[in-house]
């Protein structure tokens, strides 16, 4: 009897999705093989289910349990590159996603993983840190500062210790992009993380995991144990000890010194700068603290070379961004693409459009503290300088799109609620700003709205916008004015 392989992704929104319950219809079949793999991303199509064919690889999307027998005859399947949303975009950090086993070291070294340490290990510091400005790549956790300056300074500073920290407490609404790299390729994560080790002379390192992420957590240590055995994680003949440590739910811990605070076992709360983590971080010593992607995207650049990176984007925004797409569309997933495209294209080609009898009203990018963005300005590139002069933030590209029967009056409620909800408080503009201005907007919503109501929010956000100890407070008011901006006649009640 021939066995003939099928492949489903193990990701939680595949698993949610349907994933699980065909694995469980089709696990005990004796001519059925069952790969678990990470995910493609394209959560329109999930339960998706591949197997290899002549031609390649061939997908079923939305597969049903009933689907087996034309699945195993190989009728009505697609090739995976003729499917548009595939074949429209530009994979770097996640090209292997949807062909390789999250937990399997061999699948990983297959499809080139390890190529960027090796090639580390042969460089000094310094080489290491020349291909990274060479490649351009900026931190993809909202500040965008440039990876290899934030490297150097660790390096050159000098200490009896020093660490490098993965910020993994992805909280921004709709966004997974972390996540799905902890949970469907973990050794990318740890690889890069050894690279920077390599390059500021780190010996500890820690992996700061969002509560609501366990799947992920369980991933990363299984993988570490795993990079133990097989000896990855040896840096110059020191082992490099890293850890994963399970955060307790807050928001603010995604800010870098308050996730430092939380790691160090206290109160997670924002620290005044300078000094910067780089210089003074963990435990006072020189700490490089970026998120899951900034340091999966390093392993490819170190494996093709800086050159090979910034040949991608624009001018000043190098590379690919993983961007995620949510809300009312009719194709909600990740998308990686370079630079350069504007938020409309990629909600049309991507996106696919509003769901049916739904219209757009308004886009939101970079959590929720993000501006938004109505249909008359989706025509801005996708790069750190068009939304900067926007007074916007690309964030971690989540883009949560909004239908016409939202009250934008209730979602800026919504947003500053937020904030004043996760305000670490120890700043007062955030602190007591927030709550202000929820309650200048509970007013509105509820048809009490006072003379100077509105000139009053927008002296609070100034106040917030200048004098906010971090971005929490300091973003906190930009959904709230664009929204006044845009649709001002809902905030005249």
């Amino acid at each position: 009897m021939t066995m003939i392989r099928l492949y489903l992704s193990n990701d939680t929104s595949s698993r949610a999705a349907g994933t699980d319950r065909l694995v469980k219809a089709w696990e005990n079949r004796p001519d059925v093989a069952i790969i678990r793999t990470s995910a493609r991303g394209a959560f329109f199509l999930e339960p998706l289910v591949e197997r290899d064919m002549p031609q390649g690889r061939m997908v079923w999307p939305q597969a049903k349990p009933d689907d087996l027998a034309r699945i195993l005859a190989g009728e009505g399947g697609t090739p995976v590159e003729r499917i548009p949303f595939f074949a429209g975009q530009t994979r770097a950090t996640f090209a292997n996603f949807g062909v390789t086993r999250p937990l399997s070291p061999e699948d990983y070294v297959a499809h080139g993983g390890g190529e960027g340490l090796d090639r580390a290990r042969g460089l000094s510091p310094d080489g290491i840190l020349d291909e990274l400005k060479r490649s351009q790549l900026r931190g993809r956790g909202g500040a965008a500062f440039p990876v290899w300056t934030k490297w150097k300074i660790a390096k050159e500073t000098p200490a009896d210790r020093k660490y490098v920290v993965a910020n993994a407490d992805e909280g921004d609404a709709g966004t997974y992009c972390d996540r799905m790299l902890m949970e469907g390729e973990p050794f990318r994560l740890i690889e890069g993380m050894l690279i920077c080790a390599l390059a500021i002379g780190a010996e500890r390192g820690s992996i700061y995991c969002r509560q609501e992420y366990p799947a992920a957590a369980r991933a990363l240590q299984t993988a570490i144990a795993e990079a133990e055995q097989s000896g990855m994680l040896d840096c110059r003949g020191v082992t490099f000890k890293l850890d994963v440590f399970v955060g307790a739910g807050s928001y603010v811990c995604g800010e870098e010194t308050a996730l430092l605070e939380s790691l160090q076992g206290r109160r997670g709360v924002v620290r005044a700068k300078p000094p910067y983590p780089a210089v003074a971080g963990l435990y006072g010593r020189p700490t490089v603290i970026s998120n899951v992607l900034t340091f999966a995207t390093v392993p490819g650049i170190l494996a093709k070379g800086g050159d090979w990176y910034a040949s991608m984007g624009t001018e000043r925004s190098r590379g690919t961004i993983p961007l995620q797409i949510g809300g009312r569309v009719k194709q909600p997933g990740l998308v990686e693409i370079p630079f350069g495209a504007t938020l409309g294209d990629v909600l049309d080609r991507f996106g696919g459009g509003m769901v049916p009898g739904a219209t757009l009203k308004a886009v939101q990018v970079g959590g929720p503290l993000g501006s938004l963005f109505p249909e008359s300005k989706l025509n801005i590139p996708i790069c750190y300088d068009a939304f900067t002069e926007a007074g916007a933030i690309l964030g971690h590209g989540g883009i949560v799109v909004f239908d016409d029967e939202t009250d934008m009056v209730e979602l800026a409620r919504h947003f500053m609620a937020f904030t004043a909800d996760e305000s670490c408080g120890t700043c007062t503009p955030c602190r007591i700003g927030s709550v202000r201005a929820r309650e200048v907007l509970d007013r509105i919503l509820n048809g009490r709205t006072l003379p100077d109501d509105l000139a009053l929010l927008a002296d609070l956000s100034e106040t917030m916008k200048t004098a906010s100890l971090c971005a929490l407070g300091a973003r906190a008011p930009y959904p709230v004015l664009t929204a006044i901006e845009h649709f001002p006649k809902e905030f005249k009640r």
